[in-house]
């Protein structure tokens, strides 16, 4: 077969090389995995994430807070190095809370979010002064009860449904009937219950969708949201002093993605912050994102154990898969599934041989981490690394099928 150059099959320009060796941050894949000490693992790059960051406020107003949504990756040592990288942190989770308050992060620059928060969840968020992003109305009525019980007022703002969508995206999370937020039209009656019930009244959490590649469907969104917030506060007892309008913005995984073009999302938003705080006073603007920040700063590594062919096909098992990393199987929110892009780490310059399939130990079908995907000659031993997986890979797969050993983080 003749060979031909490696395929990029999305943007991985992010990491160097140094002859066969890819490199994360200066360092060798092949003494990363004796550092872990195993395979599988995943390792996150801090580089890559200081320069998405920086991308970030190069390309946005001044004025708008960037804040780390932490379900994207809560691994404790990356949350201490984004920490101070930012002006605030949303969690989901008590667990993710405690995470945020251990890096140093003073509980008024914290917001929690979630349908169904436990009781025990709600009393940490009031007690540390965290601003809770109220999902029901009977969230309401457990936050006037725990307030009044451990005499400190807690500080909500309201998740709202809105009533449009987030076109292209590719998880929506607003708009239709929802589990998450209060319905735009019940809004007026949740300003009302938050000032009768002595709460205190930061503002409103809107947040549309994920994984948004058109900068179009994200000004259309971004207008929509200032729009809805200004009708929605004239419903309001009190000055609205926070307004969240989510993230949505997404990374390029698959064939034909191009990176979001952020130039004219910034150019709106200066001008859609400048009218509403001309007319709301110093309201905070925050911008929530997990994924665009870690996202591609991210690599999962495992080891090739057992090389066989059946029927015309190559399959490269290997030691990690589905239950380390979901959604480069493809069970994690996709419909029709797609490879992430895939390269063998210690080969880097090595021609493309042929397509194989790369599977896992798992006894599932479902265990299969690259289909038909073209690759160098793999032998027993070569790390296969998944790239765009600094987000929703170790803390969102289930580690505990088949109770194989956990993957170890690194962060370099």
């Amino acid at each position: 077969m003749t060979t031909k150059t490696r395929p990029m099959h999305a943007p991985m320009t992010q990491f160097q090389t140094n002859g066969d060796q890819l490199l994360v941050n200066g360092h060798p894949i092949s003494l990363l995995a004796l550092r872990a000490g195993q395979t599988p693992f995943y390792v996150y790059d801090r580089s890559v994430i200081h320069r998405n960051i920086e991308r970030l406020r190069q390309k946005m107003p001044e004025s708008l807070k960037i804040h780390y949504a932490m379900k994207a990756n809560p691994m404790p040592a990356l949350v201490n190095f984004i920490r101070p990288l930012v002006d605030g942190l949303d969690v989901a989770s008590g667990r993710e809370l405690r995470v945020a308050l251990n890096s140093g992060m003073d509980g008024h620059q914290i917001s929690f979010a979630g349908p169904g928060k436990q009781e025990n969840e709600l009393i940490a968020a009031v007690a540390s002064q965290t601003t809770l992003n109220v999902e029901s109305f009977t969230e309401l009525e457990k936050l006037r009860d725990i307030s009044d019980q451990i005499g400190v007022r807690a500080r909500v703002a309201i998740r709202v449904n809105p009533d449009f969508e987030l076109k292209g995206s590719g998880m929506k999370m607003g708009g239709g009937a929802q589990q998450f937020g209060i319905d735009a039209e019940q809004v007026p009656d949740a300003l009302d219950k938050i000032n009768h019930y002595g709460l205190h009244y930061r503002g409103m959490h809107l947040f549309t969708g994920s994984q948004n590649l058109n900068a179009d469907a994200i000004l259309t969104a971004h207008k929509g949201i200032f729009e809805l917030a200004n009708r929605l506060q004239k419903h309001a007892h009190s000055e609205i002093e926070s307004l969240n309008i989510g993230g949505g913005l997404g990374i390029p995984y698959f064939p034909g993605e191009k990176p979001i073009v952020l130039d004219a999302i910034g150019e709106q938003l200066a001008a859609l912050i400048s009218q509403f705080q001309a007319e709301h006073g110093d309201c905070e603007i925050a911008m929530e994102l997990g994924r665009y920040l870690v996202g591609n700063a991210g690599l999962y590594v495992c080891e090739a154990i057992d090389i066989k062919q059946s029927r015309g096909k190559e399959f490269i098992i290997v030691n990690g898969g589905l239950h380390h990393h979901l959604a480069a199987s493809g069970n994690f929110g996709q419909v029709i599934r797609k490879n992430y892009p895939v390269a063998v780490g210690n080969k880097m310059q090595q021609p493309v041989v042929r397509p194989v399939q790369i599977v896992g130990p798992l006894c599932t079908p479902l265990d299969l981490l690259a289909n038909q995907y073209e690759l160098p000659q793999v032998s027993v031993g070569d790390l296969i690394v998944i790239y765009q997986s600094g987000a929703y890979g170790f803390s969102a797969s289930p580690q505990g099928f088949l109770s194989h050993p956990e993957p170890v983080e690194l962060l370099v």
